[in-house]
């Protein structure tokens, strides 16, 4: 459920206080807990390391992000892989294809190195 007009965002005031008075360039990486703080446009160009629970991840703040909030840009879920048998076979299939690129591609380099004349020896 959204916060209602009435109310208006929420910012957190810890960091409106941060950012008050500073330059983008000069103020660095800003860290933050404050997950649930909404982006307000006074935060454009601005560096936040976002916590996610197990260390902070940086977000640099730009025009589209304003009115979302600073923890949907700091996952805190690492995605690894789909499991299962089927992902194996894909797995090996592209591991395939590639030393299959990489001997076509050695071959190449060889065939241009033989097709080459040698240079007469003085």
């Amino acid at each position: 459920m959204t916060r209602s007009l009435k109310k208006g965002p929420y910012v957190d005031a810890k960091l409106l206080k941060k950012i008050e008075g500073k330059r983008p360039e000069a103020a660095g990486v800003i860290r933050t807990w404050a997950r649930r703080s909404q982006i307000s446009p006074e935060m454009v160009g601005f560096k936040f390391g976002v916590h996610n629970g197990k260390d902070h991840i940086e977000v640099l703040v730009s025009e589209d992000m304003v009115g979302h909030h600073l923890g949907e840009f700091s996952p805190t879920k690492k995605f690894l892989r789909h499991g299962g048998k089927m992902q194996k076979e894909m797995e090996i299939k592209k591991k395939e294809a590639e030393i299959a690129a990489a001997q076509a591609a050695k071959a190449s380099t060889t065939d241009t190195k033989a097709a080459a004349p040698a240079a007469p020896k003085k």
